[in-house]
């Protein structure tokens, strides 16, 4: 059996992290929080990997990288992830314009602005689209 590489926290580095892991916007945001608080009780990352649903190796680089940039660290940086197709800057406009012109038929709307920006979305794709500005409109 390895060391444990046990943290030292502050008791304010403990509440951001006790915050984070109770309140925190992202699954996985919170799951990282839980791995360093579970570290600094002296547990192993076997042991904590197996209570976050993480293997060893993971555990150890959220600490390592939490131990040099602290907080927000623990934060998935932006740029990852698969890029969104439908654009809110760029496509927004054209869309609510379609959907205006063809206002009971989805289908119709939607081809038509695929027509005019040469991009081909499902058609759940863009439900979940008009959803977003929908929930946007309504706040």
């Amino acid at each position: 059996m390895g060391r444990v590489n046990t943290p030292i926290l502050t008791p304010e580095q403990r509440r951001e992290l006790e915050y984070g892991f109770k309140c925190g916007s992202s699954h996985c945001f919170r799951m990282r929080c839980q791995s360093i608080l579970l570290k600094s009780e002296g547990r192993s990352s076997a042991e904590v990997g197996a209570i976050t649903g993480m293997c060893n190796v993971s555990v150890n680089s959220w600490l390592k990288r939490y131990k040099s940039e602290g907080l927000s660290g623990l934060r998935t940086k932006p740029g990852r992830g698969r890029k969104p197709i439908i654009d809110i800057v760029e496509d927004k406009e054209a869309i609510l314009s379609a959907i205006k012109a063809n206002r009971q038929r989805m289908q119709t709307a939607k081809a038509e602005w695929e027509q005019q920006s040469g991009k081909n979305v499902s058609s759940s794709t863009f439900k979940n689209f008009l959803k977003s500005l929908a929930d946007d409109i309504n706040e």
